[in-house]
């Protein structure tokens, strides 16, 4: 290596040791900031998930007594399933909607001008579906419904988007971990509010379903305490003193100088580059495997079976000989086991990286289906099986928790720089939608024509993403987004390794 390489480079890179070395936890602001953005965001999306469950009965009883006074006959049960499954199925339409508009909004309003504005969905979905049952108007239920999958398909898509910008390379991964926490923590306390003791009395559901309001207001009260993106405001703004001073007070003083950096080699990079379209994005053959890899792992992390368990889990509960109104609490501790195990791997994923995490989620993942295809199938051989089908439920959300629940999303932001970022984010989050609404459709059908051999289904889905991150997808921990597109390059080309201008040596892998 040349003398004078080595020279112009090495106190670089000694000062960038030093800043990794010393900098051990986050900064304080940036962990408030990643709960401030989170709690309005992916929090919503896992409550009204689950929130939905609890008042089915009263909520199909509120619209057969509506039906009664309108018509003066009693509704059809095929009405009444349809009208339910529509208010439903209209979250994953919203969804599918708020995903497609939101990397538009997040380069016109900025990410945190977004996420501040989608709470106007939120606000309003409460107030309308509050006001169903006093006015005796069903019909705004699936206007609540929608409107909330709006707030939710945006959130999805910019929250991931703004986590991944404000935190500094050393803490990419804990921090974007904040997406996947929130909503398995949104999940279980739409469980724990739904329980009789709480809202989940007849009485009630009403306020329970306008309680999506309450993480609105807070976010609205707390995150505009704190700054945009920083990349958002150098690269795309040009504000380099935004830049600057949001650093100062996400990262601290000593710190937001080689982030800069950073940011600003990434600007330099993108010179002359606009913000790129979906439409654009898929036609651009140098993020084609980038492109590939999302489109995959949100397609697997609807269809890998974690639907398929929570399905099974009420049978396989009773078949234990919980009883039937305990139920509920053993549902809110798969909640809480898959939160857990979220907030396990946000301390994991700086050791451990990504790919260990995802591949070996779906590799567990993998052996639970064949074990819960074997308990389901002898369920009756032995007073022990039920309680391994149970155990199983267990271990596969603790698998799923583990790497493809939180990771997919993390490596959403990765793989990506900031002009393609946005684009990527809708096509990804679209993918994600449609799977959601698919597996839900067609689910019910599979079960009534394979029965327990659906998990086989989901066993060859898991194996064959393990399969592929460990061939193809790079370790992205430690890693700037231009090294990590740079990784992605040296592979299309098929080299083993690859030389950056910074003189970092990148290990690839030849696909």
């Amino acid at each position: 290596m040349p003398k004078e390489f080595i020279e112009e480079y090495q106190p670089l890179l000694i000062k960038e040791t030093k800043a990794k070395k010393g900098r051990k936890l986050p900064n304080k602001s940036l962990l408030l900031a990643v709960c401030a953005a989170c709690i309005g965001g992916t929090f919503q999306y896992g409550y009204n998930v689950s929130v939905i469950n609890a008042p089915t009965m009263y909520v199909q009883n509120f619209i057969n007594q509506t039906w009664r006074e309108r018509y003066e006959t009693d509704i059809s049960g095929g009405a009444l399933t349809f009208l339910w499954s529509t208010i439903v199925s209209m979250f994953t339409l919203g969804g599918f909607i708020g995903v497609n508009i939101g990397g538009t909004l997040a380069v016109k309003l900025g990410r945190k001008g977004t996420l501040l504005a989608n709470n106007i969905f939120a606000i309003t979905a409460a107030l309308v579906m509050g006001l169903s049952y006093p006015t005796g108007i069903f019909e705004l239920l699936i206007i609540g419904r929608l409107l909330v999958g709006i707030n939710a398909g945006i959130a999805i898509c910019v929250q991931p988007l703004y986590l991944g910008e404000i935190a500094p390379t050393a803490f990419r991964g804990a921090m974007g971990m904040g997406t996947s926490i929130f909503i398995t923590g949104g999940i279980l306390t739409g469980q724990v509010i739904g329980l009789k003791e709480i809202l989940g009395k007849e009485e009630y559901w009403p306020i329970l379903l306008s309680t999506t309001c309450i993480p609105a207001f807070l976010q609205l009260l707390i995150l505009p305490w704190f700054p945009e993106s920083p990349r958002y405001l150098l690269i795309d703004k040009g504000d380099s003193e935004g830049c600057k001073k949001a650093l100062k007070q996400l990262h601290g003083t000593a710190y937001c100088d080689g982030e800069q950096e950073d940011i600003e080699k990434e600007k330099n990079n993108l010179v002359g580059v606009q913000a790129k379209k979906p439409w654009e994005l898929l036609a651009d053959r140098s993020v084609r495997w980038q492109l590939l890899t999302i489109i995959l792992l949100n397609a697997a992390q609807q269809l890998n079976g974690i639907n398929a368990i929570y399905f099974y889990a009420d049978y396989v509960f009773k078949q234990a000989g919980i009883p039937h109104d305990k139920i509920p609490y053993a549902t809110a501790g798969t909640g809480a086991c898959e939160c857990i195990t979220a907030l396990t791997c946000g301390m994991l994923i700086e050791s451990l990286g990504r790919k260990v995490l995802i591949t070996g989620g779906y590799t567990l993942m993998s052996i639970c289906c064949i074990l819960f295809t074997l308990t389901l199938s002898f369920q009756n051989a032995s007073p022990v099986v039920p309680y391994l089908s149970m155990a199983c439920v267990f271990a596969f959300i603790l698998s799923f928790g583990l790497g493809p629940g939180g990771v997919t999303n993390i490596l959403n932001t990765e793989l990506f720089t900031q002009t393609t970022r946005p684009a990527a984010y809708m096509i990804a989050g679209s993918v994600n939608w449609f799977s959601f609404f698919f597996i839900g459709l067609v689910f019910p059908f599979i079960v009534i024509g394979l029965q327990q051999y659906c998990f086989l289904v989901f066993l060859a889905i898991s194996s064959l993403v393990a399969i592929y991150i460990a061939l193809v997808v790079p370790e992205t921990k430690n890693k700037t987004f231009l090294e990590i597109h740079n990784d992605f390059q040296s592979s299309k080309d098929r080299k083993t390794c690859s030389v950056d201008g910074a003189g970092t040596t990148l290990l690839s892998t030849s696909i």
